[in-house]
């Protein structure tokens, strides 16, 4: 795992879970990687193994990650999917509203919100 930065706004475990959640979506782990172990993630960020534990179960009790006895935890074949699938839900409910919103106010049409994409990702 990279640096991570703490902030006080929500709990360590939290933030520990959606950044390895971050990591999947990115790419950085795979399905069939293994995660680091709670040992070696707590001593890295000096964190109480308990917190690293608790992070772990939630992405198990979702099936992001499954528990193999003896090897630790793995990336499910589903990870992925699931993940994608939440974020788009979540974008379109959340996220989408306020932009569409501002593109209307905006007064902005098709072609201007397709122009960067027929170029190329050129302005």
């Amino acid at each position: 795992m990279t640096s991570i930065q703490w902030s006080d706004g929500a709990p360590i475990y939290r933030q520990l879970k959606e950044r390895v959640i971050a990591m999947m979506l990115d790419g950085v782990l795979k399905p069939g990687d293994a995660l680091p172990s709670v040992r070696q993630v707590a001593a890295e960020y000096q964190l109480n193994p308990i917190t690293v534990s608790r992070a772990y179960q939630e992405l198990a009790d979702e099936a992001l990650v499954e528990k193999r006895r003896g090897l630790g935890m793995f990336v499910t074949d589903e990870a992925s999917k699931k993940l994608l699938a939440t974020e788009r839900e979540r974008f379109l409910n959340e996220e989408w509203p306020q932009v569409l919103e501002r593109i209307q106010r905006l007064g902005l049409a098709m072609e201007d919100l397709l122009r960067p994409i027929r170029n190329g990702g050129e302005k």
